[in-house]
């Protein structure tokens, strides 16, 4: 009678056990582990980008070791910030550059502003280069280059002398203004999209972006930048 009884409970416990991994599996089939929050949260979360290619594709002018610590460190810092700044706000859930835009010259949102701007800039210079990239551009862009410059060696002064001129952190811009193109530079954070010109490539002058492979030789990475990794075809496509 004993042993009846035990089968009995070890024939309730197996009956038990697969109910509840049967109702488990039904769960999960239906409402996948944590899809509710993941929904909520997708929603309100600035998401880093992947690379446009590999973090060794831009060596030897840009190391592998650099692209690593600038992306996930700096990059991937700006983006955690942002969506640290504004869980809980009326800013969850907008846009990165409606937030860039909405917190410009505001005060109180200047470092909402400062780290949502940073994480545009850097979106932005990573395609502004490619591997393989860098030289005289043809075509119609060579023309436009060369209209508003006067030629692309002048082109080239100018934004050489731009990028290693800026004083402290900051950004270099090709941009389209009115019907011609310059070149500007922005400090620390600022950005091009709140300021009515349409940028067409960017190159980082924070140090961060080159001391690692260069230290104080910033006009060694603006040289290798305009010879080697702009991505004229990215300027070509913003420009259309």
């Amino acid at each position: 009678m004993e042993r009846k009884k035990d089968g009995f409970c070890e024939e309730r416990r197996s009956f038990l056990k697969g109910a509840v991994v049967g109702t488990t599996l039904l769960a999960a089939e239906f409402f996948p582990l944590g899809s509710i929050a993941r929904a909520t949260n997708e929603k309100t979360l600035i998401k880093l980008p992947p690379l446009p290619y590999g973090q060794n594709a831009l060596a030897p002018y840009i190391s592998s070791g650099t692209v690593a610590f600038h992306y996930n460190f700096h990059h991937q810092g700006y983006v955690d910030k942002v969506n640290k700044l504004v869980q809980g706000t009326s800013m969850a859930g907008v846009s990165l550059e409606d937030i860039v835009k909405e917190t410009q010259g505001k005060a109180d949102k200047s470092d909402l502003f400062n780290n949502a701007a940073q994480v545009w800039n850097h979106n932005f210079y990573w395609k502004s280069m490619k591997p393989g990239g860098g030289g005289v551009p043809s075509g119609g862009l060579a023309k436009k280059i060369e209209a508003s410059f006067g030629s692309f060696e002048k082109f080239r002064e100018s934004f050489a002398n731009a990028a290693g001129s800026l004083f402290g952190s900051g950004w270099v811009w090709l941009v389209k203004a009115d019907d011609s193109l310059k070149v500007v530079q922005t400090l620390n954070a600022d950005t091009l999209i709140v300021h009515g010109m349409l940028p067409l490539a960017t190159l980082d002058v924070w140090e961060h972006a080159y001391y690692l492979d260069y230290q104080n030789r910033r006009k060694d990475y603006i040289n290798l930048f305009l010879d080697h990794l702009i991505n004229w075809d990215f300027v070509s496509r913003n420009l259309s």
